[in-house]
C-alpha cells in the first residue's frame, strides 16, 4: 500500500548513517499467535460482521443479540481496510474477496449524474444524528477503497471516493478556516452552516468549529493526489494539515472540535490519532518536522491516557479520569498503529505502549468457538449504555475487529517480514 512505510524502512535507515533498524523483540511464538488471530479476524469481518450485500451490519446489542446500523459507510470502509491489510499478511484469498464485497457497496452509494448532490455519497450517519450525511463518516471510509483499486487493478473504487473528495472541496472546504462543512441533508441538498445535531453543541450559539471540522481522517486528498497525481489535492490536503498543527491544544489533542469536548474535557479514543495519522501521511510527503512534531505530541498524549493493562476507554478525560464502561479495542489498535509508525519513523518512546496494546489486542479477541456467533472471532470492544426506559444496552463494535486486523498486520510486517 502507497501509505505503508515497511518496505521504505531500510533505505531510510540507511540515509541516516546505516543505523540499527528498531525491532519490538518479539519471538516466534508472537508470529504465530498474529497469523492465527489475523486468519480468525479475517473470517468474522467477513462472514459476520458484512452482510450479504457488503455492507456493515454497525453494533451488535449483546442483551437482545441483535444489529444495530451505525454508520455503515464508515465501518464498511475501515473492514476494507483492515481485511486487505490483513490478506497482505495472510494471502487468505477469503479477505480479499469479502473486502472487494464491501467495496462493491460502498462504490454503490454515489449520487447519479443529475442528482443535486452527484458525485457525493449518499453515507447517512444513523443513530442520533438521523438521516444526515456525516461527511466525516466518508473520508474516514475512503483508505481502504484506494487500496483495493491497487490491490485489484479495478479504479473504480478510487474513482468513487474521489469524486466524493472533490464534491467536498468544491461545495464544503472552507480555506479560510482549513475546515469543511460536515453536514449534508441528502433529501434536500442543504448543507447544515448555522446548526449541528449533535448534543454536546445545543443549548448556546454555535461557532464555525461546531459546523466545520478538519474532516482530516483518511486523509483524502492526499490519496487523490496520489491517485490523480493532481498537484491541487496535495495542497489541499498539507493546507489542511497545516490547520491541525495550528489548531492543536497543548495536550496534542484537538479540544475544539467534537467528538472531542471542550466543556467537559472528553478526549475521544480515535478522533485524535485520525489527526495524527493525517499528520505523519503530511511529513512523509514533505519531511517537514511540523507535522511529525504534532504527530508527536498526539503519541505521547495517547500513551498518558493507555491503562496498565493497554487499554484505552473509548471516553478519557483531561482531568485523568475515564468512563470504565467503555473498553475502547479499536481506539487501543489506532493507538497502537501510530505509535508504530513513530517507532518507524526512529521515535523509540512508544515500544512499551505498542506491546501492551498488542498484548491487549491478542489476549481480547473472542474465541473462535464462542457460543454467539455474533461474538466468535471478533476484538473486544464493550460499550455499556443505560436508557431512561431502565432498559441497559451493552454493545461490541465491529469496528475493533477493523482495526484489530491493522494494527496486527502492521505489527507482523514491521517485525517479522
Amino acid at each position: 500500500m502507497t501509505r505503508k512505510l515497511f518496505l521504505a524502512i531500510p533505505l531510510f535507515w540507511c540515509f541516516l548513517g546505516c543505523a540499527q533498524r528498531e525491532s519490538l523483540d518479539l519471538d516466534e511464538a508472537y508470529q504465530q499467535k498474529i497469523e492465527i488471530s489475523l486468519n480468525r479476524g479475517i473470517e468474522h469481518a467477513g462472514s459476520v460482521c458484512l452482510d450479504a450485500a457488503g455492507k456493515a451490519k454497525g453494533d451488535y446489542e449483546m442483551i437482545s443479540g441483535t444489529w444495530l446500523e451505525y454508520e455503515p459507510a464508515w465501518h464498511t470502509g475501515q473492514l476494507i481496510q483492515g481485511l486487505l491489510d490483513a490478506y497482505q499478511v495472510t494471502q487468505n484469498e477469503d479477505a480479499l474477496n469479502y473486502a472487494i464485497k464491501g467495496g462493491n457497496w460502498w462504490v454503490s452509494l454515489q449520487f447519479p449524474v443529475g442528482h443535486p448532490l452527484a458525485g457525493y455519497m449518499n453515507a447517512i450517519h444513523g443513530a442520533s444524528v438521523g438521516n444526515l450525511i456525516n461527511t466525516t463518516t466518508i473520508t474516514d471510509g475512503t483508505p481502504g477503497l484506494f487500496d483495493l483499486s491497487e490491490v485489484t487493478g479495478d479504479t473504480k473504487y478510487a474513482e468513487v471516493a474521489s469524486s466524493a473528495g472533490e464534491w467536498i472541496l468544491d461545495n464544503l472546504y472552507l480555506p479560510e478556516h482549513r475546515l469543511s462543512y460536515n453536514i449534508v441533508d441528502p433529501e434536500t441538498g442543504e448543507i447544515w452552516k448555522e446548526k449541528s445535531p449533535h448534543a454536546q453543541h445545543q443549548g448556546h450559539e454555535i461557532t464555525i468549529k461546531q459546523v466545520a471540522r478538519p474532516n482530516a481522517e483518511g486523509y483524502l486528498s492526499k490519496d487523490m493526489f496520489e491517485f490523480t497525481g493532481e498537484e491541487l489535492y496535495k495542497n489541499a490536503f498539507l493546507e489542511v494539515c497545516d490547520g491541525l498543527v495550528t489548531s492543536q491544544s497543548d495536550n496534542g489533542f484537538w479540544m475544539d472540535f467534537e467528538p472531542n469536548d471542550p466543556n467537559t474535557g472528553k478526549i475521544h479514543a480515535r478522533f485524535n490519532t485520525w489527526n495524527a495519522e493525517a499528520l505523519i501521511e503530511a511529513y512523509t510527503l514533505t519531511e517537514n518536522q511540523k507535522y511529525l512534531d504534532a504527530a508527536l505530541k498526539t503519541g505521547h498524549g495517547l500513551a498518558s491516557i493507555q491503562q496498565k493493562n493497554g487499554v484505552i476507554f473509548y471516553l478519557s478525560y483531561t482531568d485523568g479520569s475515564v468512563d470504565d464502561r467503555s473498553p475502547c479495542g479499536s481506539g487501543t489498535s489506532f493507538a497502537g498503529i501510530l505509535w508504530l509508525r513513530l517507532l518507524e519513523l526512529g521515535h523509540v518512546d512508544f515500544k512499551a505502549n505498542i506491546k501492551k496494546a498488542l498484548d491487549f489486542t491478542l489476549k481480547n479477541q473472542f474465541s473462535a468457538e464462542h457460543p454467539d456467533e455474533n461474538l466468535a472471532g471478533g476484538y473486544y470492544e464493550i460499550r455499556q449504555k443505560a436508557k431512561d426506559n431502565g432498559k441497559m444496552k451493552l454493545i461490541y463494535r465491529d469496528i475493533a475487529t477493523a482495526f484489530g486486523l491493522r494494527f496486527l498486520s502492521d505489527v507482523h510486517q514491521f517485525e517479522f517480514q
